[in-house]
């Protein structure tokens, strides 16, 4: 079963964070289609909000077709969500992440810094090469001569 938290001091409505760790946990494999979520009553006691925003929230769950409510017997996962990659992948992946962001805390970097660059990275094309990577090939280019045949010398003769 999940346990919600909420940020108080984020910008972001309780209801929605209740919403994105539902879909964060359905897209990392921790919730499957038949698993319960906590009750209405469990959300207020653990997480200290109004009934109302929990209601909220798992009615959006349900618009959406990821959960479903059954009268008296609670909200259920019916939906999934992602690729269903291979939990050992998700594993590997997440240790890795989990070694990057010890690494930048490390050497200083507050969360808001990696949210930022999470956000730049995710936002560039795939396949695409980042703006570090396009300005290095170009340094690397300039600092080889042009052996080409037919390539001019700066008098614009031929040689």
């Amino acid at each position: 079963m999940i346990d919600f938290h909420v940020d108080r001091a984020g910008s972001v409505p309780a209801y929605a964070q209740l919403v994105q760790q539902v879909r964060e946990a359905l897209r990392l494999g921790v919730l499957h289609p038949g698993d319960k979520l906590p009750t209405v009553r469990e959300v207020v006691t653990s997480c200290a909000v109004n009934a109302a925003t929990v209601l909220k929230a798992y009615r959006e769950l349900e618009l959406s077709g990821l959960v479903e409510a059954r009268q008296g017997a609670g909200t259920y996962v019916s939906g999934t969500l992602g690729g269903a990659a291979d939990p050992a992948v998700m594993d590997a992946l997440r240790g890795r992440l989990a070694s990057w962001v010890g690494d930048a805390r490390t050497a200083g970097l507050e969360d808001d810094d990696l949210r930022a660059l999470m956000t730049s990275v995710l936002a560039e094309p795939p396949g695409e090469l980042t703006a570090e990577q396009r300005a290095d090939a170009a340094a690397r280019s300039d600092a080889r001569p042009d052996t080409r045949p037919d390539a001019r010398s700066e008098s614009g003769a031929r040689p």
